[in-house]
């Protein structure tokens, strides 16, 4: 009789090496995208912090005294949505809760906004005023 070696995998091994992979892949996906969204996060507290470090220029320079809305007068070229480096955020100014701003005058406090972009979208807003107060 004749005795011939086959060599090869199996079926079932193909089968049972293609579920591990499926199960490692289940596990790995999510939490690889999760730190892809928390390193992008970086981007938006990046930008909050530099227009922030704007505003408290402009509020001490010339004795303004007041912060703005009008991203233009610090310099930026617009006036809101000014976008992050990478495009993951766009930042607004605008008064703080419970702050009283006559024509639109903000003497105590300001607060920008960071609004997620595109994939990021669903990370939720940063914000930071300049109290210190902040959310990222």
């Amino acid at each position: 009789m004749i005795r011939h070696n086959l060599k090869g995998f199996t079926l079932i091994e193909l089968l049972i090496v293609i579920a591990l992979i499926g199960v490692i892949s289940a596990i790995a996906l999510p939490a690889y995208n999760d730190q892809v969204t928390s390193g992008k996060r970086t981007d938006g507290r990046q930008i909050l912090t530099s227009v922030m470090q704007a505003q408290e220029r402009y509020y001490t320079e010339d004795f303004h005294l007041t912060y703005v809305t009008d991203l233009k007068k610090l310099g930026y070229n617009v006036s809101s949505g000014l976008e992050s480096e990478n495009g993951t955020y766009k930042v607004s100014a605008g008064k703080c809760v419970g702050e009283a701003a006559p024509n639109n005058v903000l003497t105590g406090c300001v607060l920008l906004t960071a609004v997620p972009q595109g994939s990021q979208s669903g990370d939720g807003n940063l914000t930071l005023d300049s109290l210190g107060n902040r959310n990222f």
